[in-house]
């Protein structure tokens, strides 16, 4: 049950989290993203928890950003392509797939991940009482 609570709050944590940066930064956001970015968020935790917060950085950021990138272009399929939301479009984007995923904001997740991995990591210490993250570069 203690699993369950763990991950139910890290997915409403990362949902919040991404839905209030979106607000910020674009003005507007939608609640399939706060899902996705509920589930990235638990990915981070779970990827990271899963190596005993061992692995380098840059590993768990690629990790990660292959991830947040599959789960923006197949939210994007469903809500932009068949739903027909249009929540975004990427279309006039350098390197883009279909107007839902493009290198630029690969970029912005990537780093959005690394913030993502460090605060899960953290929360899981100290709210959690887990293993005490020991990041490292390389």
């Amino acid at each position: 049950m203690r699993k369950i609570s763990k991950y139910l709050f890290f997915w409403a944590l990362g949902g919040a989290l991404y839905y209030t940066f979106e607000i910020l930064f674009r003005g507007f956001s939608h609640w399939s993203m706060y899902v996705l970015g509920g589930i990235c968020f638990v990915f981070f935790y779970i990827q990271g928890e899963s190596m005993g917060w061992q692995e380098p950085v840059w590993k768990q950021t690629l990790r990660c950003t292959v991830f947040v990138t599959a789960g923006e272009f197949i939210t994007g399929i469903i809500v932009n392509k068949w739903l027909h939301y249009s929540v975004w479009d990427y279309s006039q984007m350098p390197l883009q797939v279909f107007g839902q995923i493009c290198v630029p904001f690969m970029i912005i997740f990537s780093g959005l991940s690394v913030l993502g991995i460090f605060l899960s990591g953290y929360l899981a210490f100290y709210l959690y009482k887990e293993v005490k993250p020991s990041y490292h570069i390389l």
